[in-house]
């Protein structure tokens, strides 16, 4: 049986329909002039956050205490503008000064980002062995996917052992959030804000002619999302291929990642996506309870 996106999603009835399309009119309304601000500002280097990030790099490269005139000469910025920017990054634990020398070396701060950088790689980890058993149950790839900064991108794969079969990797995905399971799986639990400068900054591009381009129906699809618990990707991003992938929910309850299947549609039956469909929820549920999740998913 063909693929039945409306029977699988189990669509709300008429009346809930046109009540979340009037929700939706709104909120794309909200979400479209947040868009405009991102626009303005998108591509363009701010300045300040450019040289303060030199300062920090240039820190990284001593051995130990920099003093100000040292760090002007390294950076190429005036002792004024270079003082401004460090006693900010001061104020922020970015830096610190010896008090009696007024020399400079890295803040505790940066060891909080680089523990940050370690939960991560812990996150790989800990989906290793669930994406196994997940690859070992479906028969097809399966994928984690994380939104870091406002680009898509895929943490781990692994690859179907089937004859016909579809490989993971990133190619032209970073921009792809909106047309793939892995995306909307995690952009369904974002707030508009957050939805805004993604699609502010990437835009909605037309992978393929099932692509959602418009606003208002990511918005919708994004309801069903959270509705059900899952998101599809019916050939939107590659001709051929669909995927089903959930969110995964750390200790706060936050949504940080998505775990999913991706397979070629001649293996996509009604029947067998339902099987899938629970598989990559399970796994999911899994990994979440793994990361300490008080959510039921």
């Amino acid at each position: 049986m063909a693929f039945d996106r409306e029977n699988t999603y189990r669509r709300l009835d008429e009346a809930d329909t046109m009540q979340r399309e009037k929700e939706v009119g709104q909120v794309a309304a909200s979400i479209s002039e947040k868009m405009q601000t991102t626009k303005k500002s998108g591509g363009r280097i701010i300045q300040s956050v450019d040289r303060a990030v030199d300062l920090l790099e240039a820190l990284s490269r001593q051995d130990g205490e920099v003093s100000l005139n040292e760090i002007s000469s390294l950076v190429g910025l005036n002792l004024s503008t270079c003082h401004h920017l460090l006693s900010t990054l001061m104020r922020r634990g970015y830096v610190q000064q010896v008090p009696r020398t007024k020399m400079y070396f890295l803040g505790n701060k940066i060891m909080e980002l680089a523990q940050a950088r370690t939960r991560q790689i812990d996150l790989i980890r800990l989906a290793t062995p669930v994406l196994r058993r997940l690859k070992d149950e479906s028969g097809e790839t399966t994928i984690l996917s994380a939104i870091q900064g406002h680009e898509l991108t895929e943490l781990a794969t692994l690859d179907s052992e089937q004859m016909v079969k579809v490989g993971g990797g990133m190619i032209g995905k970073s921009n792809a959030a909106h047309a793939t399971a892995g995306g909307k799986a995690i952009m369904a639990w974002l707030p508009e804000g957050e939805i805004a400068a993604i699609i502010g900054e990437k835009g909605m591009k037309q992978f393929t002619a099932k692509t959602i381009t418009s606003l208002s129906d990511l918005l919708n699809e994004l309801a069903l999302v959270r509705r059900h618990g899952y998101a599809i990707d019916d050939e939107e991003f590659e001709t051929g291929v669909l995927c089903v992938a959930a969110a995964i929910r750390n200790h706060s309850g936050g949504v940080i990642a998505s775990i999913g299947c991706t397979l070629p549609k001649i293996r996509a039956s009604e029947e067998r996506l339902l099987i899938i469909k629970d598989q990559v929820k399970r796994a999911a549920k899994t990994l979440s309870q793994e990361l300490g999740s008080p959510s039921q998913l």
